[in-house]
This record gives structure tokens, sequence and C-alpha cells, in this order.
């Protein structure tokens, strides 16, 4: 099993950038797809980036793709989100989640541990 610990969230102005950290510990971290989900207010959670073990294959939700990027530094056991170019639209709280699989998935429900959430509120 694995913790997973968000943070980095914040109040940020439309256009500007963020970067959100997701610490992990009690498992062997390298082994583990990682991904990043969000969920606004009055919406369903969904699914904004992955990437697989060592990094090779990443994958993102359209309405990121360009603006985001997803990163992991398997020797800190942390994972990272920097988001650029950041809109209203992108306001939510970002979750952390890791899935011990050998294949990434968009999907949440094969994500098996989640973090806490940490709020992301872009303003114009």
């Amino acid at each position: 099993q694995v913790q997973l610990v968000e943070s980095g969230g914040g109040l940020v102005q439309a256009g500007g950038s963020l970067r959100l950290s997701c610490a992990a510990s009690g498992s062997t971290f390298s082994s583990y797809v990682m991904g990043w989900f969000r969920q606004a207010p009055g919406k369903e959670r969904e699914f904004v980036a992955v990437t697989n073990r060592n990094s090779a294959s990443t994958s993102y939700t359209d309405s990121v793709k360009g603006r985001f990027t997803i990163s992991r530094d398997n020797a800190k056991n942390m994972v990272y989100l920097q988001m650029n170019s950041l809109k209203p639209e992108d306001t939510a709280v970002y979750y952390c989640a890791a899935r011990q699989s050998y294949f990434t998935t968009r999907l949440p429900v094969n994500f098996d541990y989640w973090g806490q959430g940490t709020q992301v509120t872009v303003y114009s």
C-alpha cells in the first residue's frame, strides 16, 4: 500500500502557473503508475494526467494538453503536476492517485490509492 499527500495548491491569477506535488510513502513508489485527477464544484471527478513507472509514457486530457506537465522523481518518491496558462475552468480540487500496474489508465476506478486533495483556485 501507499500513502499520498498533495501540496502546492492555492489561489492564482488566470494565465499564471502553479506546481502541485504529491509525496508518496509506504510502498515501492517506482512500481506505481501515478495520475492526477480533479473535481470542480458541481462536477464529477475528471482525469487530468497519468505517467507510467519510468515516465516513458504520459497522457493528458485534451483540455490541459500543452499547458500541464506530469513528472516524477522516483528517487524522491515524488510526483508533480506543473500547470501553466491557468484558466478559471481549471479551478478544482486536485487529487494524486496511484495504481500498481504496468499500464497507464484514465479511469479513476483503476487507481487503488488516493491523496486527500489540494484546492486550486484560478481567478480572472
